[in-house]
């Protein structure tokens, strides 16, 4: 019994010092890497932390970037980038611990990483364990993991907060809850910008080769301003940095001889960032009406599919298209005057009919906004879309000019 009692004290003095020394070293990386940018919030993460990269490197700066959204990315000095590859496929905190140490190889000026943190708990262990960063990133404050960080969109606020670094500074693009943000960054000894999107002008943003926003090219700006890098430059290192994966798209296909453009909103999620982007698309003139907004409904996101739904009463559809499971708990969500319009798909269809009877409702030359979460018949859907031969515009009318996405694929403009 005393053997097995030594065995154990032994193992536990080895897991600490093994702690110790991992510690030790982590700090000397970090201590390798003079600026550190960690850029948190609900919305826009990925986009911010590649802008931000890319404006550091258009001032000459070396910089090392790593996203966590909708597919993990190291990004090297070059802009080349990987794909962050983990056990079991499981994403855990702990994994920026070796980003870390992957970048101090590289000596750079600067890591640009996202947080990759829910629990109020965890972000903070996240900034002051394992970042440390000197500059804060703040985008925005949305309606999303309220379970963890909620209930009420205040509690978000003051749970992203605690991400701001002690005694640097935090940049955001949040209006509503700029207040809140303000006291906690007091808290913190943080000195609080908030970016204005209006001070980035149409000029600027025509120089992206995809769809991004004002907001968060205004705080990439504002980084690059805190590390001394001018706006023309910053502006250019952004125009020549390749896009997130998950980047906002427009698709033109064709079902048998119907033209249809069709944009893929899944990754927006919630319902503010979703309406942001179904307005800029038509502000851009991406999409055009007749429009038909397609909504995937998930039997695990009943709140969200009601979100959802009560959304449509804000864009206001031709229109609208259920599909997934419990597609009742967005159809009682549409606004009365808007019922007439509902078109219930639900249920678990294979992908020929269930592009079929999606294209059975959608009227040759409109488009289509498709909304909610990806998974389940939203995946089958897009799948079901990139068999489909695309159609052109030859008759230099609007839209006949093209934008790269990230696969090299063209969308309109």
């Amino acid at each position: 019994m005393a053997y097995l009692y030594m065995v154990f004290v032994l193992c536990c003095l080895a897991l600490l010092v093994a702690g110790i020394v991992e510690q030790r070293n982590h700090y000397g990386n970090l201590k390798m890497i003079p600026d550190r940018v960690l850029v948190n919030g609900i919305r826009g993460k990925s986009s911010i932390t590649r802008l931000a990269a890319g404006a550091l490197r258009g001032g000459g700066r070396v910089v090392v970037a790593k996203t966590t959204g909708t597919a993990a990315r190291f990004i090297f000095p070059d802009a080349s980038e990987e794909p962050v590859h983990r056990k079991f496929g499981i994403a855990n905190v702990v994994e920026q611990i070796g980003i870390v140490r992957r970048a101090a190889v590289y000596h750079p000026d600067a890591l640009v990483i996202e947080c990759m943190a829910v629990m109020p708990a965890l972000q903070d262990h996240n900034q002051s364990k394992l970042i440390q960063s000197n500059i804060g990133v703040l985008c925005n404050v949305r309606e999303d993991h309220l379970a963890e960080m909620g209930p009420t969109l205040d509690d978000v606020a003051r749970s992203l907060s605690l991400s701001m670094p002690v005694g640097g500074v935090c940049i955001t693009a949040e209006r509503e809850r700029l207040a809140i943000l303000q006291e906690e960054a007091d808290k913190r000894d943080c000195h609080l910008i908030s970016v204005d999107p209006e001070s980035v002008t149409d000029s600027e943003m025509n120089g992206f080769g995809w769809i991004t926003f004002k907001e968060n090219v205004a705080i990439a700006l504002a980084v690059a301003e805190q590390l001394g890098v001018d706006r023309q430059s910053a502006l250019k290192g952004m125009w020549e940095s390749p896009p997130d994966p998950g980047v906002l798209s427009v698709e033109r296909v064709m079902h048998g001889t119907k033209r249809m453009r069709f944009a893929n909103i899944f990754a927006a999620n919630d319902p503010e960032s979703t309406l942001m982007n179904i307005q800029q698309l038509e502000r851009q003139q991406l999409v055009t009406r007749p429009l038909t907004m397609v909504i995937n409904c998930r039997p695990d996101r009943i709140e969200r599919n009601g979100q959802m739904g009560e959304l449509s009463g804000q864009v206001q559809p031709e229109k609208i298209v259920l599909i997934g499971e419990v597609t009742k708990s967005a159809r009682t969500n549409v606004p009365t005057e808007l019922q007439d319009r509902v078109v219930d798909l639900g249920g678990k269809l294979d992908s020929e009919r269930l592009l079929d009877d999606v294209a059975a409702e959608v009227p040759d030359g409109s488009s289509i906004v498709a909304v909610g979460n990806i998974h389940g018949q939203g995946e089958v859907l897009i799948q079901a879309l990139a068999q489909l031969p695309s159609w052109s515009c030859e008759d230099g009318s609007q839209g006949a000019s093209m934008i790269r996405t990230q696969t090299g694929e063209g969308i309109e403009r």
